[in-house]
C-alpha cells in the first residue's frame, strides 16, 4: 500500500502515461469506444478499490495539488479559444451550435425531472458536471464538479454515462452522414456560406506558425499556475463580498475571464497550450478518480438509459430547430459532436464531410470550452429545483 504522497501522484501521472501511449502506439479500435481519459478514470477507481494506496496518508498531497493543476488546466485549455476567429464562423453555424447546446440543457432539465425519483435527490450535481462536458469538454466536467462540490464517487457516474453513450452518439452521427442530401433537402438548407467560412478558416490556418519552443512551454505553465494562484486569492475575496457564489465558482469565473482576454493577446498564440492543457487533464482526472471506490457505482444502468434520454430529447429539438431555420445536416451534426464530443471527435465528423471542413468543427468545439462550465453550472441550478 503506498503511504509517500508524491509516490501516490508518481504512479498515477506514470499510468496515464501508459494509457495515452498505448492508444499511440497500438492504434486499437477500444480507445475510440473508451478513450484514454475514461479508461484512466476507471482504472484509477479499480485501484482505490483495491486499496493501492492509504486514504488518509495521500489525501495531503490530493488537497495541495487537485484544485491548483484544475485552474491552471482552465487556464491553458481558453487560451485556444480567439473569440475573434469563433464569430468568424457566421451567424448560421454559431445559431447552429447555440441550438445545439441549449437543446442539450433542456434534456438534461427534462430528463431529470422526470427520473430524478430513481437518480436520487442530488443526482443534478453530477448530471450538471456532465452538461458540462457535453457543453465543452472533459475540462468542463471537472471544473463545474469543483464548483458545485462534487463528491468522486457521484462524478463516476458522470464519467460513465459520458463514455458509454457518447460512443454510441459518435457511431449514430457518423452513420447520419449518408443522409445528409435528403436532410438538407428537407430542411430546405444551404451550404454556400458553409463553403466560404471554411475556405477563409483554412487559409488562415495554413499560415499560423504551429512550431513548439521550450521558452514558450515554460511561459504557458509557469503563467497558467501564477493565474491559478492568483485566480484562487481573488475568488476567496470576492466571496467574502458577495457570498451568493461561494469561493470556487468565483475563482472559475476568475480565470475563465483572464484566459479568454489573454487568448485575443499574443500569448494566445503561444503554441502548445493544447499538449499542457491535456497533461493537466489527465492529471486532475487521476486525482479524482483516486477517492472513488467502485463499491459506490450501485445505480450505474439507471444512469446510462438517463444519458440516452438527454440525448434523445437534445436530437429531437435540434432536428426541429434545423427545419424551423434552414439548417443543414454539417451544421447540426458538428454542433452536436462540438458540444458533446468536443475538440477530440468533432473535427472527425468535419473531415468525414470534406478535410477542408476540420478547422471549422475545431472552432466550433473551442467555443464549447467558453460556455460548458458556465452553462453545465446554470443547468446545474434549474435542474436543483426537481429535486
Amino acid at each position: 500500500m503506498i503511504t509517500n504522497g508524491f509516490t501516490y501522484f508518481a504512479v498515477l501521472a506514470f499510468l496515464a502515461a501508459v494509457l495515452v501511449g498505448a492508444e499511440k502506439l497500438t492504434k486499437w479500435k477500444f480507445f475510440k469506444f473508451i478513450p484514454p481519459v475514461v479508461l484512466l478514470y476507471l482504472l484509477t477507481m479499480l485501484l482505490c478499490t483495491a486499496g493501492a494506496w492509504d486514504m488518509e496518508a495521500t489525501s495531503a498531497a490530493y488537497g495541495a495539488l487537485k484544485n491548483n493543476i484544475l485552474y491552471a488546466m482552465l487556464v491553458l485549455m481558453l487560451l485556444r479559444c480567439d473569440i475573434r476567429k469563433i464569430l468568424k464562423l457566421g451567424p448560421r453555424m454559431l445559431g447552429g451550435f447555440f441550438a445545439a447546446s441549449i437543446s442539450i440543457s433542456i434534456g438534461f432539465i427534462l430528463t431529470y425531472a422526470i427520473m430524478h425519483g430513481q437518480l436520487g435527490s442530488e443526482a443534478w450535481k453530477p448530471l450538471g458536471a456532465l452538461c458540462g462536458s457535453w457543453m465543452g469538454g472533459s475540462g468542463n466536467l471537472v471544473a463545474v464538479s469543483e464548483a458545485l462540490h462534487i463528491g468522486e464517487a457521484d462524478l463516476a457516474y458522470a464519467l460513465v454515462i459520458d463514455s458509454i453513450d457518447y460512443s454510441i452518439w459518435v457511431m449514430f452521427l457518423l452513420w447520419a452522414i449518408s443522409f445528409a442530401p435528403q436532410f438538407n433537402k428537407w430542411t430546405k438548407a444551404s451550404t454556400a456560406t458553409l463553403d466560404e467560412v471554411c475556405a477563409r478558416l483554412e487559409a488562415e490556418e495554413k499560415e499560423a506558425d504551429k512550431h513548439i519552443t521550450f521558452a514558450g512551454l515554460l511561459f504557458l505553465i509557469g503563467g497558467a499556475l501564477l493565474v491559478s494562484a492568483i485566480g484562487q486569492n481573488i475568488g476567496a475575496a470576492i466571496n467574502g463580498v458577495a457570498p451568493w457564489l461561494d469561493k470556487a465558482t468565483w475563482t472559475v469565473l476568475v480565470v475563465t475571464v483572464v484566459a479568454l482576454v489573454a487568448a485575443v493577446t499574443p500569448i494566445g498564440k503561444i503554441a502548445g497550450a493544447a499538449e499542457l492543457s491535456n497533461v493537466l487533464l489527465y492529471m486532475v482526472i487521476a486525482l479524482l478518480a483516486s477517492r472513488a471506490s467502485l463499491l459506490e457505482l450501485t445505480e450505474a444502468p439507471v444512469w446510462i438509459i438517463s444519458g440516452f434520454m438527454i440525448l434523445g430529447i437534445h436530437g429531437i429539438i435540434l432536428v426541429a430547430l434545423a427545419k424551423i431555420f434552414k439548417l443543414d445536416m454539417f451544421t447540426c451534426g458538428v454542433a452536436s459532436l462540438a458540444n458533446i464530443g468536443g475538440t477530440a471527435s468533432a473535427p472527425i465528423l468535419a473531415g468525414s464531410y470534406s478535410g477542408a471542413l476540420v478547422p471549422v468543427g475545431v472552432l466550433m468545439a473551442l467555443m464549447g470550452y467558453v460556455i460548458g462550465t458556465g452553462g453545465g453550472i446554470l443547468t446545474a441550478n434549474i435542474m436543483k429545483f426537481f429535486a
